[in-house]
Order: C-alpha cells, then structure tokens, then sequence
C-alpha cells in the first residue's frame, strides 16, 4: 500500500509470498489485508475446488477475514517504512537495496 490522501496513512506496507504455486486475488482491498493461514474448513474446500495438494494445506494463506482471496506458497514477510523517508526507492523488496535500510523501517513474517 501506499500513503494516500483517501485514508490518512503515513506509511507503505509491503507483502512478499516467494514461491507461488496458485494464487486468487482481487484488485483491490478496501478493508485492506488480513494475512493468516486457512483453517482446515477452508483449506478443504480450496483444495477441493482448485485441486490444491493435502500437503500444501500448511502453505495456504488466506488474504481477507472472510473473503476468498488466497495464495498458496511460502511464509509471507512484511516491511513497511514513513512514505516520505524512503525516497526514490521504487520497493521496499528491491534486491539491489540493502536491506535493513538506512531509513527507519519494521518488518517481519507472518506464521
């Protein structure tokens, strides 16, 4: 996410999943994100209707309290920095920066 007039923030959030196998997603979250893993009730019927293996039930993360959004892959991280301290850097996951970075920043993983 980024700081914007709409809702107030100060701050850009950003969530990276590695190692995506399937993914369904929205455009867009009004409510924002909610990251947590499926309980077994939804896991079972995301497997059963995208066909998602037993063994990925642990790597199978749901994107919203109540929606169907979801991504099965890795343990999600998330950093998030002030907008206006992070200057021209395009993403707070760009691989040519540093990281921690020289500017005051938060991260950790989800799980």
């Amino acid at each position: 996410s980024e700081a914007t007039f709409e809702n107030g923030t100060t701050t850009t959030v950003e969530v990276y999943i590695g190692h995506v196998e399937l993914m369904f997603l929205k455009p867009y979250y009004r409510n924002g994100l909610h990251i947590r893993r499926a309980t077994a009730e939804e896991f079972d019927v995301l497997s059963e209707r995208h066909g998602i293996p037993a063994e990925d039930a642990a790597y199978t993360w749901m994107l919203e309290r109540d929606g169907g959004s979801f991504v099965v892959g890795g343990k999600p991280s998330w950093r998030e920095a002030e907008h206006e301290v992070i200057g021209e850097r395009k993403s707070l996951y760009d691989p040519r920066e540093p990281w921690p970075p020289d500017f005051p920043a938060h991260w950790g993983q989800i799980g």
